[in-house]
């Protein structure tokens, strides 16, 4: 390009001249693989306050087991239940998938929410197209709020004892 372009249309053919052969094709970014394992199972853990589910996924009819029992005997209160299937039907993906956990520490409430972690994050390893929706839904958040410590001079962490003037 060391002559100098006279005209619009000169330098429009210098610049195809200059273009490099490998131009970056924008393309859409590429899902990653599946995590299945031999057995046709995506697992995953969650966790909430201080309960930790170990959870495991598969095709099947929307069967829930949590540590060999089933959903409706482990948790007995209908909004336990209900925050176990919230991740399917965000997903559209209700009565598709066997759930089985195993779930140890903290209460029946820290247990489901950590079930509930752990059956959202195992179906973004199935399907990672479904990550967007899960992700918008809030279901692959750690939910980080534990039980605050109790301080020395307090009842509890924050509550004081009674004050007495006489």
């Amino acid at each position: 390009m060391a002559e100098q372009a006279r005209s619009l249309e000169d330098l429009k053919s210098a610049l195809k001249e200059a273009e490099s052969p490998i131009t970056p094709d924008v393309e859409e970014e590429a899902l990653p693989e599946p995590k299945i394992d031999e057995h046709g199972r995506s697992y995953a853990t969650g966790k909430r306050k201080n309960a930790i589910a170990r959870v495991w996924i598969k095709p099947g009819n929307g069967k829930i087991e949590v540590n060999g029992r089933d959903q409706e005997t482990y948790f007995a209160r209908p909004v336990l239940r209900m925050l176990l299937q919230q991740p399917f039907e965000t997903a559209d993906r209700k009565d598709q998938f066997d759930v089985y956990a195993t779930v140890t520490g903290g209460g029946l409430s820290g247990q489901a929410g950590a079930v509930r972690h752990g059956i959202s994050r195992a179906l973004t390893f199935y399907e990672p197209g479904l990550r967007p929706v899960l992700k918008a839904g809030g279901f692959l958040t750690r939910d980080s709020r534990v039980v605050e410590r109790k301080k020395y001079g307090k009842k509890k962490a924050r509550r004081s004892f009674q004050f007495s003037k006489r």
